[in-house]
């Protein structure tokens, strides 16, 4: 009747708003968004691709690398309770704040990484859900993930009385109580990502859906200043504490040569390296680890799948010897055989070849010929 709200605020008016990046040091990203008695604390978790989230349903998806998970604990709201396992409403929320970012998440092409964002309401008065939006905005752009654009969210209401109605900017618990709309409304400043409806009336005209979608730019427009505010955009570079994702493509055909039996290869390089390794059916390779890690791993896969030709010298590794040679590991999973004659300069007769080399030794070697079964014959260097 007065179209008074109960904070004073104009029909129109945004809560005030504030906006933080790197509240907390050691994770990879993170974003406070408080709006009036509202506040969301946003962690970005990074990872590699391996650990993307696996789906078994009856949808042709079968897993996806952006996770959004949202919590509201019982003290955000000054109450006592259980903390356990999330219930529908966190599920709902989540799923809308996940689905509003997904649009300007990069391909994997672009950032080879699983991102999961952990949202925790630590108070609320209302819109906690677009708060995460905002929330999770900031910590993308502070983990130096390259969104396409900063998303914001607000919460719309309404109050109608016959033909009468006024809509209401960014609600707060009260008015949502006992109002006759909670419109949700995600978005860039070029476009909406994500919107939820729920309404106590039996339906809303068309003129009113624009001039709620109208009043909501409006809103969101405003907030995705105040996000630049905090951080203008991306940072370059991930977290230092994130892991190193290196991207390589491998023929289709040396997949196997990679594996390796059972796993061997692979599995020893990750063991050396002290990274992980994910191979597509496409020959696409990612290697994640700290720093230079992956990128030392990442060279040595190149070095494998290079062929193995005569007259080229390799520092080996003997990986076995018999009583008439030594295997030597040229590149991980290539072997070839160094004959007992070959072991000695001038090609000196020699008794046993444990006299000149042990297992584990790293020996100098020349590759002499690659026969029709691709076992590769060596011959003994000095030095």
């Amino acid at each position: 009747k007065d179209r008074k709200r109960t904070d004073l605020r104009g029909l129109d008016e945004i809560r005030p708003t504030s906006a933080e990046v790197q509240a907390i040091p050691r994770v990879h990203g993170t974003g406070l968004f408080t709006r009036g008695e509202t506040q969301v604390l946003s962690s970005l978790a990074l990872a590699d691709l391996g650990l993307a989230q696996r789906l078994d349903t009856i949808e042709p998806q079968t897993g996806k690398r952006y996770m959004h998970h949202y919590n509201f604990p019982p003290y955000s709201t000054g109450e006592t309770g259980r903390l356990g396992s999330p219930r529908r409403r966190e599920i709902g929320h989540g799923a809308l704040a996940e689905r509003a970012l997904v649009p300007v998440i990069p391909s994997e092409d672009e950032f080879p990484y699983a991102l999961r964002i952990i949202s925790e309401v630590l108070e609320s008065n209302g819109s906690s859900s677009m708060a995460s939006v905002c929330g999770s905005t900031l910590a993308l752009m502070d983990g130096g993930v390259p969104i396409k654009a900063p998303v914001a969210g607000v919460a719309m209401g309404l109050v109608k009385e016959g033909d009468d109605y006024v809509i209401l900017s960014d609600i707060q618990g009260l008015e949502d109580h006992m109002g006759d709309m909670d419109f949700k409304v995600a978005g860039t400043a070029d476009g909406i990502t994500a919107l939820q409806m729920d309404m106590k009336i039996t339906g809303v005209s068309a003129q009113l859906l624009q001039e709620a979608l109208e009043q909501a730019k409006a809103g969101r427009l405003q907030i995705l200043e105040i996000l630049r505010g905090a951080i203008a955009e991306p940072r370059a570079e991930v977290s230092d504490y994130a892991p190193r994702v290196e991207v390589l493509k491998i023929p289709k055909d040396k997949i196997g040569m990679l594996i390796g039996p059972g796993g061997k290869t692979i599995n020893a390089l990750q063991e050396q390296f002290g990274v992980n390794i994910s191979v597509e059916d496409d020959g696409t390779v990612f290697v994640a680890g700290e720093g230079s890690i992956s990128r030392d791993a990442a060279s040595a896969i190149n070095g494998m799948m290079k062929d193995v030709e005569a007259g080229e010298i390799y520092t080996g590794k003997v990986v076995k010897t018999t009583n008439f040679g030594a295997f030597v590991e040229l590149t991980p999973g290539r072997d070839g055989l160094v004959h007992i004659s070959r072991l000695a300069p001038g090609r000196q007769r020699v008794e046993r070849v444990e006299d000149v080399v042990s297992e584990g030794d790293r020996i100098k070697v020349r590759v002499l010929e690659i026969d029709k079964q691709n076992r590769i014959s060596l011959e003994k260097l000095e030095g």
